[in-house]
């Protein structure tokens, strides 16, 4: 305490000095694995990211003057449902990150090690807008294509404008579309050109003959899938004006299972010898409201429209506290990292509001899905499944 110095100010700097102590603590926390998972892969005990790990210089103003009792400025809702990449040896992650007034936006966030030790930068991305100006972006999805860009498909949502008058609930959401080459300035595309809304569209990282390929997840309305029939696949001359002008379904829903209203493709999938490895978050309803949880399939090398495994049911679903949140019950996830040596990074969110980590390997992930049972949809079937492990095992 300097001689003079009034409460306020005394009271000001004891309160920004514990802030950054705080802060600094959390962003440097080790972080543990699970000590015996289900042999698919780890959980890591700790989120990796949560509101609390955001800049304290985004949410508080410094100067005692204009702020003298050190208030929240900005107030933090949630971080959750992030891209990922690898990139000059770090492991980055672009967070939605959701202000306490709703409205989300896109920050990086990188770490040494991929586990723990996240911290964002400076400044969150700087998104340019189009002439129909954004409301609200989300879940963005990176993808190192060929070509030499970095991609960045995310959600853009609008107000509808033949919603009727008095509805504030009615949207529209669009595939919005940027590109860059230093993760620092960002080229806004025109947004994807589609008959349906779409809401889930991921950038295939290799050309399919010759074409931009699209996993996509028409709707019929913002929220309902409607007659949209699970995760499509599309071709497109450009992605600097990309047209859907022919879309099948490559990953269908079924009637009593993880995915029976909805389902989408999650990250760009992982090139392997086997085939693409695809992670997924399906959706359900149940007595507390919609469930989503996360599995897995692998298509084809030569040609990544032709599913050739899906394990039954999920890989992985909403575990102790991951089940609450802003919206609980949630699993999500929109990226993940291969190293060099086969280890896969699997990035979740839980129920809209933290980020987490898992991690497995290219080798484990191909075993659960070629060597696990698929869904044949009838209960007789899961059992006859079940039988087979039994009598194996007990001779």
């Amino acid at each position: 305490m300097r001689s003079g110095d009034t409460q306020i100010e005394i009271d000001f700097e004891k309160r920004k000095k514990q802030l950054i102590e705080n802060h600094t603590q959390l962003i440097t926390k080790v972080n543990i694995p699970e000590v015996l998972g289900n042999g698919i892969y780890e959980r890591y005990h700790a989120p990796i990211i949560t509101a609390e790990h955001t800049p304290l210089h985004w949410r508080y103003d410094f100067d005692i003057a204009s702020n003298p009792f050190l208030m929240e400025r900005f107030g933090i809702n949630g971080t959750f449902n992030a891209g990922a990449i690898k990139w000059r040896g770090k492991y980055l992650l672009v967070v939605r990150v959701e202000g306490n007034d709703r409205k989300s936006f896109f920050a990086i966030a990188e770490s040494p090690n991929g586990v723990d030790n996240f911290e964002f930068w400076d400044y969150p991305m700087n998104i340019p807008e189009l002439d129909d100006l954004d409301t609200n972006i989300y879940d963005m999805r990176l993808t190192l294509h060929e070509d030499g860009w970095i991609y960045g498909l995310f959600c853009t949502e609008r107000k509808d404008p033949d919603a009727p008058s008095g509805d504030l609930t009615a949207a529209i959401a669009r595939a919005g579309i940027v590109r860059t080459k230093d993760l620092i300035q960002w080229e806004r595309l025109p947004d994807l050109i589609s008959n349906n809304q779409q809401r889930n569209v991921v950038l295939h990282p290799e050309f399919v003959d010759g074409k931009y390929a699209l996993y996509t997840r028409p709707q019929d309305g913002f929220i309902d899938a409607g007659k949209g029939g699970g995760i499509g696949w599309a071709l497109v001359d450009s992605m600097e004006r990309a047209e859907i002008t022919e879309e099948k379904i490559i990953n269908h829903r079924y009637y009593h299972t993880i995915k029976e209203q909805k389902n989408g493709q999650g990250p760009a999938p992982i090139k392997t010898d086997r085939g693409w490895l695809h992670l997924a978050h399906g959706v359900r309803g149940c007595a507390a409201g919609l469930r989503y949880v996360l599995y897995m399939f692998v298509t084809d090398l030569e040609h990544p429209d032709q599913v050739l495994a899906e394990p039954a049911g999920h890989i992985m679903a909403p575990k102790g506290s991951e089940r609450v949140g802003d919206v609980s019950n949630v699993l999500f996830c929109n990226g993940w990292i291969k190293d060099e040596d086969g280890t896969v990074y699997i990035y979740y969110a839980s129920s809209d509001t933290r980020m987490h980590v898992a991690v497995s390997s290219v080798e484990r992930l191909l075993d659960y899905c070629f060597s696990t049972a698929k869904d044949d949809l009838r209960t007789f079937k899961s059992v006859q499944t079940l039988n087979k492990i039994i009598t194996k095992n007990l001779g």
